[in-house]
């Protein structure tokens, strides 16, 4: 089996997660192992760990009918199974959304959810979480009959009436975009069988969390709003397919600034069929010529870098990878597609993921090498102190237990006061951060609930989304200004403690709700599009607008959820480099009072005291060595690189 570029720099990502996801493990360890770990830090942790572990990164597939989408999946995935695996032939093929990935926890499956479920109110995503609804099929993947027959469903249909076509929102002669759905039987509607598709494959990119979305076409698009609000928005990279001979069409262009120019972050034009621009009475020079003027053209109409417009033969790069033709499979172009795509979003995906454990536990791990760093430094300062003691009367060991019993008096004093101001800062988010409730979205939507209920008009769900979302960016107004509150407050306790006690001076992260608000925006200039569109705003219907509507409110609820938990986290994570050396410095001056109360009753144990410490710095050493290497696996940096903890401890020493 041929490896694609694309597969390879997959697996090293993998394993670049892996390794981060080690070092935040061994960093959980560190922490129970010595007594840092409260019961917030852990839970912060281990949901960091399970979501890199579950990390996804999805590449959709659009483009309108029979321009090779499904080819090209085929060809970019399915090549070992030496044939076509999903159905691909002239006109209409894969009838409903498609999501390929693999689940690890089961055998290979087909799941597919009746169409029968879009009469409901519920969402696609609310449904995958009810299983009883999809129709599961097992896939044998040693028999190629009984695998292509089980993906033969992935374009069936069926015939209803024009009725319940139309109470599925699958027929409407006066709106195409509907209409294209289904088609007409004399009295009788064809439509698709199933409303969306899940298949787990076993394939080595899927299997290192790589999901792909195939879409049937506009139609979908347009009746399925869960694909255009949340589907392709949150896509890694979007590919979008043209035909080389036929370039750019009306209805192309249609898809592409509906639901991909604005929607997309990472937009990659593929135009398939460059076969058929292959001539024997055109020299190669000719050839190429003609296909870099179809893809400037396209470039120029998509308003696409030209580096991001790419012409492929798909059918003959399926058929190259089952016959191993090195040379075929060069000229179908899809090596450069699949070079490009891993240019795109793997460094872009690894740029997130290391920005999340920066933001979650980064901190947390500076402080905490520099809180052995100075543990270090204090032992060693302890050891020579013993040694200029040693031989000296008990009256020195008990002025040493008295200056530092005053010491830890004046520490606690302030560490109360430190506290007493936390707490009330703490109730002060706790209540804001209730304006961000599920019971406080449901509050703003049940508003005129009633009224929506009854019309289902598009100027009715203009209304009720308008004020959810002008409620979202007063709510990011407070949480931003109390966040800057808490900032200073934070600065303020962190100089103070570094002033009075030496701890190093951290400077918390601001809160970033820019992302959150840009969400909120890309969803409201959607709805907007919707509810302006002459055509929805002509002729509503029914099923269309509520199903829109109730996917416009779960994405919103979910914006909402992140919204609350990222301000949460970050209220609660902004003072825990702080909280970590409050307990480091207990530690350290409590140690310090027993061993010079054990020098005052006993003058000769100094000896014995000075080698407990000893012990003591190369444990301290080699923890200092550990916290290095959970730093560099967690940064992405070579594990041989300088520890700033060891730096530390040798200018202290």
């Amino acid at each position: 089996m041929m490896t694609s570029q694309l597969e390879k720099e997959v697996a090293q990502y993998q394993q670049w997660r892996d390794r981060m996801i080690g070092g935040i493990d061994s960093y959980k360890t560190w922490l129970d192992a010595n007594g840092y770990a409260d019961i917030q830090q852990s839970l912060r942790i281990y949901d960091l760990i399970e979501s890199l572990r579950n990390d996804r990164m999805t590449l959709a597939f659009l483009a309108e009918f029979s321009r090779g989408k499904t080819e090209l999946i085929n060809a970019m995935f399915f090549s070992d199974f030496k044939q076509r695996l999903l159905p691909s032939d002239v006109g209409r093929t894969t009838m409903c959304p498609t999501e390929i990935f693999h689940d690890a926890a089961e055998p290979p499956y087909l799941r597919l959810l009746p169409i029968e479920t879009r009469a409901r109110q519920e969402s696609v995503g609310a449904l995958k979480r009810q299983t009883v609804e999809w129709i599961k099929i097992q896939l044998n993947m040693k028999s190629h009959e009984e695998m292509a027959a089980a993906m033969q469903h992935l374009v069936e249909t069926k015939l209803v009436s024009i009725a319940e076509a139309k109470a599925l929102g699958l027929w409407d002669e006066s709106n195409p975009m509907v209409s294209t759905m289904a088609v007409k039987d004399g009295n009788r509607v064809e439509i698709p069988a199933w409303r969306h598709a899940m298949i787990s494959y076993p394939h080595p990119l899927l299997k290192s969390g790589l999901v792909v979305l195939d879409t049937p076409g506009l139609n979908a698009l347009g009746t399925e709003p869960e694909l255009t609000l949340s589907m392709i928005p949150n896509a890694h990279a979007v590919l979008f397919l043209l035909a080389m001979d036929t370039g750019v069409t009306r209805s192309d262009l249609d898809v592409w600034q509906k639901y991909v120019q604005t929607a997309a972050t990472r937009r990659i034009a593929v135009l398939n069929k460059i076969d058929l621009m292959w001539d024997d009475l055109k020299s190669d020079q000719e050839v190429s010529d003609s296909i870099e003027r179809q893809l400037a053209t396209t470039s120029e109409l998509l308003a696409l870098p030209r580096t991001h417009v790419m012409a492929i033969s798909a059918q003959k790069a399926l058929l190259a990878r089952i016959r191993g033709d090195d040379a075929l499979l060069a000229r179908s172009g899809i090596q450069q597609l699949e070079q490009l795509l891993a240019s795109e979003i793997i460094p872009a995906k690894q740029e997130i993921m290391r920005a999340a454990v920066q933001r979650e536990i980064g901190s947390m791990v500076d402080v905490s090498r520099t809180t052995v760093a100075n543990q270090l430094a204090a032992s060693m300062k302890e050891t020579r102190e013993l040694a200029t003691s040693a031989g000296k009367n008990r009256n020195m060991a008990q002025a040493m237990v008295t200056r530092l019993e005053n010491d830890r008096k004046n520490y606690q004093a302030t560490v109360q006061t430190f506290r007493k101001t936390q707490e009330t800062v703490a109730a002060q988010g706790a209540s804001l951060l209730k304006q961000l409730s599920d019971e406080a979205i449901e509050q703003i939507l049940n508003k005129d609930r009633e009224f929506i209920e009854k019309a289902w008009t598009t100027a009715g769900m203009w209304k009720n989304m308008q004020a959810l979302f002008q409620y979202f960016t007063g709510v990011s107004a407070k949480v931003l200004n109390f966040a800057n509150q808490i900032k200073k407050f934070v600065d303020k306790a962190y100089g103070h403690f570094h002033e009075k006690f030496g701890f190093s001076k951290q400077t918390p992260p601001a809160l970033n709700m820019e992302k959150h608000a840009l969400a909120m925006t890309g969803l409201q200039a959607t709805a907007q599009q919707f509810c302006h569109d002459p055509l929805n705003v002509a002729k509503y219907q029914h099923f269309v607008v509520n199903q829109f509507y109730e996917g416009l409110v779960g994405e919103a609820r979910q914006i909402f959820e992140v919204t609350r938990s990222d301000a949460e986290g970050w209220i609660n994570s902004a003072l825990s480099p702080l909280n970590m050396q409050i307990k480091s410095y207990e530690q350290v001056i409590a140690k310090r009072i027993e061993n010079f109360k054990k020098i005052r009753d006993n003058v000769t144990s100094v000896e014995e005291h000075i080698k407990t410490l000893e012990k003591q710095q190369v444990v301290l050493m080699e923890q200092s060595r550990v916290l290095a290497r959970i730093k560099a696996d967690l940064s992405g940096v070579p594990k041989n690189t300088p520890s700033v903890v060891q730096r530390s401890a040798a200018r202290a020493a």
